[in-house]
């Protein structure tokens, strides 16, 4: 049987752990948003795993047999990786602040219930704009805040037509690149753009899973096993407290 041409799922998946790890190590390494053109180059590399995370969850939404258990999975690798990230980046557990106070699974799992609530012919408009509204409010606080909720739900509504998902991408990506330009650091809010740097792999993307069925699996244990590691690094370093 002739091999597809292009990459598959697992290959695109592949490509965005490689980067987390690169952009996540390379926090560890260099804390803060500091100005040295390799420290950024490595930033922009990290840029590529957030739209192929928000893709696949899109992706996932569309090929799940039964959606309440793959919102349930995300919930609690979510609650998970919460404990993990802010390990990792030394912040306390309960959230007291606006920006990065948990995980970006945190918003991707809420924006599987978005796309249930914009399929949905159950609820009356009005309840649909109040829900979204009350879920943007909720995931704002998260890394990649309410962006990580809100464009995966257009990348699914735009399936199948490349054109419309990259101008989602583009869009959206523009909003969280000029809120973190405005409230946090310039130069890395600039560096948020470098997230249409995926397009290329992603329309790359030939429909295919992979042979090996454990991608999935790999990738919801690997996130939160990371910044586990990340963060007894972290304290190893700072010689402090284990616990944020």
């Amino acid at each position: 049987m002739e091999q597809e041409k292009g990459l598959n799922s697992n290959q695109i998946k592949l490509i965005a752990i490689i980067a987390m790890t690169i952009d996540h190590v390379t926090w560890l390494l260099f804390p803060g948003c500091q100005k040295i053109w390799w420290v950024m180059l490595l930033h922009v590399v990290g840029r590529l795993t957030a739209p192929i995370m928000w893709f696949f969850i899109a992706e996932g939404f569309y090929y799940t047999k039964n959606v309440r258990k793959y919102i349930f999975r995300l919930f609690a690798f979510a609650v998970i990786s919460h404990f993990a990230y802010n390990f990792a980046s030394g912040i306390p557990f309960i959230p007291n602040g606006m920006f990065n106070m948990t995980s970006v699974m945190w918003s991707l799992a809420w924006s599987v219930v978005l796309m249930v609530i914009f399929t949905t012919e159950r609820l009356p408009q009005w309840a649909k704009i109040i829900l979204v509204i009350l879920i943007c409010v909720v995931t704002f606080p998260s890394d990649w805040s309410t962006v990580a909720a809100m464009c995966p739900v257009f990348l699914y509504l735009n399936r199948g037509d490349f054109k419309k998902q990259a101008v989602t991408l583009l869009i959206w990506t523009a909003i969280y690149a000029a809120v973190y330009f405005i409230f946090m650091d310039k130069v890395y809010g600039i560096i948020q753009m470098f997230t249409l740097l995926s397009l290329p792999i992603l329309k790359q993307y030939n429909g295919e899973r992979g042979k090996w069925k454990g991608m999935k699996w790999f990738f919801y244990i690997y996130y939160p096993a990371h910044l586990f590691i990340i963060g007894l690094i972290r304290v190893m370093m700072e010689n402090g407290s284990i616990f944020p």
